[in-house]
């Protein structure tokens, strides 16, 4: 990449909509370092998507304390030499914090959460991957993760809007809205490096990639 484009890059969306693939091809690509959510290693995760409310506050503080911890390891790095894609931001713990805890846990998380928020980095570019929730539903059933089959379509409905409410106002960072119902980023070719110009030009402000499907 050249001294003009981004050394920190990151793609989000809802689950299913394919970020961690399209990151680690995005980091191959651009000779940089991923930077992956390791959702495995959340001990709760799996009874949280069997009962959501049994485990709804350890699982959310755990995710919060694995991607705090990730990022400061970034900010300590030395970023201004070596690209990182990343395929989370802190925001996106306090989505689902709000949409899975009651109030009462909501509030003692909010108070955990401001204390790991201060220092955070602004990405240089934010890639907001978007798709139905019926593709979703399909992807994560073809991808095959255990835990991931008891997900539930409201609930990845409810996960896709508070997405979709988060980065309409969203203006930390350049960011660049990706429609990637119709298109494969990881195994076609043509449509990966459609967006990899896009993402080339973008340089501040909003913009969107909404490919025609063939």
């Amino acid at each position: 990449m050249s001294e003009a484009q981004p050394r920190y890059l990151v793609v989000e969306g809802p689950i299913g909509v394919g970020k961690t693939s399209l990151a680690k091809r995005l980091a191959e690509t651009f000779g940089g370092e991923p930077l992956l959510e390791r959702a495995a290693d959340n001990p709760f995760l799996e009874r949280f998507y069997r009962d959501p409310r049994s485990v709804a506050l350890p699982t959310q503080l755990s995710f919060l304390f694995q991607r705090a911890r990730q990022l400061q390891q970034l900010r300590q790095g030395d970023i201004f030499t070596l690209l990182r894609v990343v395929d989370f931001m802190l925001e996106k713990d306090r989505l689902f914090a709000q949409l899975n805890l009651d109030d009462d846990e909501l509030a003692l998380y909010e108070q955990v959460y401001q204390r790991f928020t201060l220092d955070a980095p602004a990405p240089d570019l934010v890639v907001y991957l978007q798709a139905p929730v019926e593709v979703l539903m399909q992807r994560v059933v073809r991808r095959g993760v255990g835990y991931e089959q008891f997900i539930q379509r409201d609930y990845l409905e409810r996960i896709a809007d508070a997405y979709a409410r988060f980065f309409h106002y969203y203006a930390r960072s350049p960011l660049l809205i990706v429609n990637a119902s119709d298109i494969n980023l990881v195994d076609s070719a043509e449509d990966y490096g459609l967006l990899v110009q896009e993402i080339r030009r973008v340089k501040s402000g909003r913009h969107y990639f909404n490919p025609r499907p063939r």
